[in-house]
């Protein structure tokens, strides 16, 4: 038996309300496993992990119900929405215990199903790390397009390795996996971590698609958010940039302050009412997005020393494996 047919590929795949597209998912990345086993590519007990992030649907249902009629559909439930970082962590943490190698990609298939044949062969050349890199932001509006590149050169310029256009598909192998489960920050900005492992890496290239089906699961706030968290979890930039603000700002006072003084002097008289009352909300503004800067990093430093689990499973069918009809070369049905 050849060493490429004993590597053993588990796809995590993180679901919240998925019902819509889950079983088209379920199609193409069982077609994809197929392909890879009959060309002795992978092994025969490779697996695709769902992972519902306390879904309101249908998704842990559908779930559950082919993992019985598919011999790769495992699947993982948690107790309540942790969010999409947690829930991929937590598909990755669970199927390193399987794995050779674990791709993860989201369940809206958008990324390119087929570059997972790309993923491969590249891990079989020797890379541990393979990221799937957008070839183009075509199906992007002109506003998610240009923040997009304009967050991604902002991390650049703040010291944080990030790939630009990658999200969160991407193959790892088992010893990439085992660095990154070392990284315990609750605060999870999985795009920033993975390039600070340091192991052999490689790009592919894919063309992202519209969405098969349902609604986005991040809208303009969560993304907002998001990125946030990606800022203020890998650099302290924003507290140094509030901080020089605060000296420029303290700078232009003692200017006035001069100002003022001479024009006192030559005896000329001071109509200071809108200058006050501009300082004033102008000096209030910039000490209450101070203060909301320096809150959001003691916010992260207090979820942190509470140590809390980043996620909970309810539900592991993996522990609870049950014989399963199909035998490799059968007919895949989709609850």
């Amino acid at each position: 038996m050849s060493e490429a047919y004993q590597t053993k590929l588990s796809i995590v795949v993180p679901c919240y309300n998925e019902e819509a597209v889950l079983k088209e998912t379920m199609r193409e990345l069982t077609e994809i496993m197929d392909t890879l086993v009959r060309e002795r590519k992978i092994s025969p007990e490779s697996m695709i992990l769902f992972v519902d992030d306390g879904s309101r649907d249908r998704t842990w249902q559908i779930i559950e119900q082919n993992t019985l009629t598919n011999q790769y559909v495992q699947g993982l439930k948690l107790s309540r929405n942790f969010g999409h970082q947690s829930a991929l962590i937590a598909g990755l943490e669970t199927a390193g215990k399987y794995s050779d190698c674990v791709i993860s990609i989201d369940a809206d298939l958008q990324d390119d199903v087929q570059a997972i044949y790309a993923f491969i062969e590249k891990y079989h050349e020797g890379y541990d790390i393979v990221y799937g890199v957008r070839d183009k932001r075509d199906t992007d509006t002109f506003f998610k397009k240009n923040t997009a590149l304009t967050f991604y050169r902002l991390m650049n310029r703040m010291g944080v390795r990030l790939v630009p256009n990658h999200a969160d598909y991407r193959l790892m192998s088992r010893r990439a996996l085992a660095e990154l489960m070392k990284y315990k920050e609750e605060n999870l900005f999985l795009r920033g971590i993975v390039p600070l492992l340091g192991f052999k890496s490689t790009k592919v290239y894919y063309d992202r698609k519209e969405r098969y089906a349902g609604e986005s699961k991040y809208p303009l706030k969560k993304m907002i958010a998001f990125a946030i968290d990606g800022i203020t979890s890998f650099s302290i930039a924003p507290i140094k940039f509030v901080m020089n603000l605060g000296l420029i700002l303290v700078l232009i006072g003692m200017g006035i302050g001069i100002y003022a003084f001479v024009v006192w002097l030559l005896d000329h008289t001071i109509s200071g009412w809108t200058s006050l009352i501009l300082s004033i909300w102008l000096v209030g503004g910039m000490q209450l997005i101070a203060i909301g800067v320096i809150g959001e990093y003691i916010g992260k430093i207090f979820k942190e020393t509470k140590r809390r689990p980043r996620y909970t499973i309810e539900w592991n069918t993996l522990s609870h494996k049950q014989e399963k009809p199909l035998n490799q070369g059968q007919t895949h049905s989709y609850e």
